[in-house]
């Protein structure tokens, strides 16, 4: 549709005003606008109807979809209504004033679907772009703006007459518009790189049947190749030599060189990860003088989550460079266990079973490995027992499971099935240093003490 002047844009409003067909006008733009609307509507009523509970993610997509589809139907009714009009002889032109503003609402709404799938977090938005969204549509609606008026011409002609040269060639250079149509395309192939990046990673980490570190590899791999050929594609599209790109290279190769080398360590360090599966999500590793459950493994970082709810990122070049120690690297059942020590003369035979009993009874231990109690050594207050026991989800820690167990040894305790062992003490030395002051207090003091004058004579 080409774009319309202003002053011809007025005249032709105010003479439509005063014709028979601007009613009809007006009724085929109301009439588009409810239908388009009822149409989604119905839409998001069938997904809703649909929905399951493995669903749930993919209709809240679908929700935010049809708030893109709304508009959509409604520039599909009005292209109709405008064949139809002038079928019938009607001037169009309050109609085609409709059917740009009713784009830029398709363009705001889609860009703020796919931004939003991309970067929200947890249906999160921060300030930052919630602004960017305002900014966003602010600019499209200036541009709708210079559309009806009729300045897109003008612009244009401004921005193709200034060049920037890139080479000695006599064609090698791009002009501002070159630059400004390539931003554009970028900007738009990305947001559909991006976008279709985080449905592929959605679909591929609910394949149950692939493990999960080769998931996350195929997802970050897939991303990047989408990312890379949204770029490649943006600049074919304008016309942009890609032997250009040949300056980023080398100056990419100066910046790994000089001081990108622990960036680069990182990324490869990820993959690395991702792809030998030392580590999977949900592990329980310890890392130097972190430990934790593994929540995301990133091309670049790792987050730990520890038992206390503080999450670690920590850069993969310390899980490929130092030793890792991973807690259900092959089974997920983890040993822990208590001791103590029983009073000598007890009957270890009846003492044994009964706390095995105890640990068998507590919520979270394992029937398989079952738990066991060892005799240690002979401690000096009686016999050191150590009970053990296996646990099937680690992430949870083991200090629950320790108390309860420790509780009900407690209550035996109370109630005398068991006797713990009380440090003795040799009192033997210290009843002699008594004796021995007692013995310079009790004797009798010397006579040239007692008579200081008789050593005098």
């Amino acid at each position: 549709m080409a774009p319309l002047q202003i002053t011809s844009l007025i005249d032709d409003l105010l003479d439509d005003l005063s014709r028979p067909g601007m009613p009809w006008q007006v009724g085929s733009i109301a009439a588009s606008i409810a239908l388009g609307w009822l149409c989604a509507g119905l839409l998001q009523a069938w997904w809703r109807g649909r929905r399951t509970a493995q669903g749930i993610t993919r209709h809240e997509g679908v929700a935010s979809l049809t708030r893109v589809i709304a508009p959509l139907l409604v520039v599909g009714l009005l292209y109709v209504s405008t064949w139809l009009l002038a079928t019938n002889r009607f001037h169009t032109n309050i109609v085609k004033v409709a059917i740009p503003v009713f784009w830029s609402l398709v363009v705001i709404r889609a860009a703020f679907f796919l931004l939003r799938r991309v970067f929200a977090r947890h249906g999160q938005l921060g300030e930052a772009f919630v602004t960017f969204e305002k900014i966003f549509a602010l600019l499209v609606w200036a541009a709708v703006a210079l559309y009806i008026t009729g300045q897109w011409p003008t612009i244009f002609d401004f921005l193709d007459s200034y060049r920037l040269k890139y080479g000695p060639g006599k064609h090698d250079y791009v002009t501002f518009e070159d630059v400004l149509q390539g931003i554009i395309s970028v900007a738009v192939l990305m947001m559909l790189a991006l976008w279709a990046g985080a449905a592929m990673e959605e679909r591929l980490m609910g394949l149950q049947g692939l493990h999960s570190s080769l998931r996350v590899a195929l997802a970050r791999v897939s991303k990047a190749v989408l990312i890379v050929g949204a770029v490649l594609g943006s600049l074919r599209l304008v016309g942009i030599n890609l032997t250009v790109l040949s300056v980023f290279g080398g100056a990419l190769g100066v910046g790994l060189g000089l001081g990108l080398q622990r960036i680069a360590s990182n990324y490869v360090s990820g993959f690395i990860i991702l792809l030998e599966r030392s580590l999977s999500i949900g592990d329980m590793i310890s890392v130097d003088k972190y430990s934790g459950k593994v929540t995301q493994i990133n091309t670049r970082y790792t987050v730990l989550q520890g038992l206390d709810g503080v999450e670690t990122v920590l850069p993969n070049e310390m899980l490929i460079s130092g030793p890792v120690l991973n807690q259900t690297l092959s089974m997920r059942a983890v040993r822990a266990g208590t001791k103590l020590t029983v009073a000598y003369g007890s009957d270890l035979d009846q003492v044994m079973p009964l706390l095995v009993a105890q640990a068998a009874g507590t919520p979270r231990v394992l029937e398989t490995p079952a738990p066991g109690v060892s005799l240690s050594r002979f401690a000096p207050e009686g016999y050191e027992l150590d009970l053990g026991f296996w646990i099937g989800d680690p992430e949870n820690g083991s200090g629950g499971v320790v108390s309860e167990i420790n509780r009900k040894i407690y209550s035996l305790v109370q109630a005398g099935d068991i006797k713990l062992g009380i440090p003795a003490l040799d009192t033997r030395l210290l009843d002699a240093h008594i004796a021995s002051v007692v013995a310079r207090i009790t004797q009798p003091a010397p006579e040239s003490l007692v008579n200081p004058s008789s050593t005098a004579n």
